[in-house]
């Protein structure tokens, strides 16, 4: 029988549901592929034409958050002032989308997550690379031109570095990692500043 997109779409999307509850229940490490393919109504070996392993389901999991998280923020639109209050502002949207996948965050930020990697998620985007995506869009916005790959990087490696810390924070409502956000967005735009990579730009209003 002739398996149609809707199907597949249907099929993957079973899967997606099932590992989330199963995650949240029981967490990572304790939820097998094969519990997730019984929550899903499917055989093992059907899970895998769609997830090669259970590391890419939690990765598609955190990549339909952060998409949630950056169409949340793009259709607000909001002017929230300078390049760097903006930043603070989207980092959050994809804080608050990335909640329910806190605990996991450390499994992330080893394989999808890591500044040293871009896995690719549904084909052609990853994590990375759409967060980065609007970032630069922001700083083009604020009259940075290009960032280039130096800038990019030093900035996924901070961003990194706070969701890392967020996946350990016991601070009340997690205000540590706030703090740490604000610091490293600061340290970011600084030098964007010192290190003018954009000659002519005006340089960029401070928090």
């Amino acid at each position: 029988m002739r398996v149609t997109a809707e199907t597949k779409a249907a099929t993957r999307q079973r899967i997606i549901d099932a590992a989330r509850q199963l995650f949240a229940a029981n967490g990572f490490e304790a939820s097998t592929t094969r519990d997730i393919a019984d929550a899903a109504g499917i055989a093992s070996g059907t899970l895998f034409n769609y997830f090669a392993t259970k590391e890419d389901l939690l990765a598609s999991l955190a990549a339909e958050a952060v998409a949630g998280a950056n169409l949340e923020f793009e259709e607000r639109a909001l002017d929230a002032g300078s390049f760097e209050e903006e930043l603070f502002a989207f980092v959050s949207a994809g804080l608050r989308k990335l909640k329910p996948l806190r605990r996991h965050l450390t499994v992330l930020l080893e394989t999808a997550l890591s500044p040293l990697a871009a896995v690719a998620i549904d084909g052609d985007e990853s994590l990375r690379l759409a967060h980065l995506d609007i970032v630069a869009r922001l700083a083009k916005k604020h009259r940075l031109g290009e960032l280039d790959p130096v800038a990019l990087q030093l900035y996924w490696t901070l961003y990194t570095g706070v969701l890392m810390f967020w996946a350990n924070d016991r601070s009340p409502k997690q205000e540590d990692t706030l703090a740490l956000l604000d610091q490293s967005l600061a340290m970011f735009v600084g030098w964007l500043e010192r290190a003018d990579t954009t000659k002519g730009a005006e340089p960029c209003p401070r928090r």
